[in-house]
């Protein structure tokens, strides 16, 4: 398995409207994301800065990778792009964080 974190950011004054789309996030988007292996996934807002951390869980790079070229979150990407930095493809302008420590409890989740 793969833990994968990465920072975004939202533009001024969309916190709110971002909040609101994910709750719930579509249906549609989270079967697939779990379809493709992904374990976990949350996104945290740091309320000063409007800067997100996602963090998630997935089986692999190339689970992770194949999501994006779906259907619905090409749609999910369209959906949020006037609320946050997009790249040219249309995905969300994110950075990704190297992993400097990892703790699990023995037996987690048995």
């Amino acid at each position: 398995m793969l833990r994968k974190a990465f920072r975004m950011t939202i533009h001024p004054g969309a916190a709110e409207e971002y909040a609101r789309r994910h709750q719930p996030v579509w249906a549609e988007l989270e079967a697939t994301l779990i379809r493709h292996g992904v374990i976990t996934y949350s996104i945290f807002r740091d309320e000063a800065t409007d800067d997100l951390f996602a963090y998630l869980e997935v089986e692999s790079e190339e689970r992770w990778a194949e999501v994006a070229r779906t259907d619905v979150c090409q749609r999910w990407w369209t959906y949020m792009r006037d609320l946050m930095p997009v790249n040219p493809d249309g995905s969300p302008a994110a950075s990704g964080l190297a992993e400097v420590f990892h703790i699990e409890a023995p037996n987690h989740g048995a």
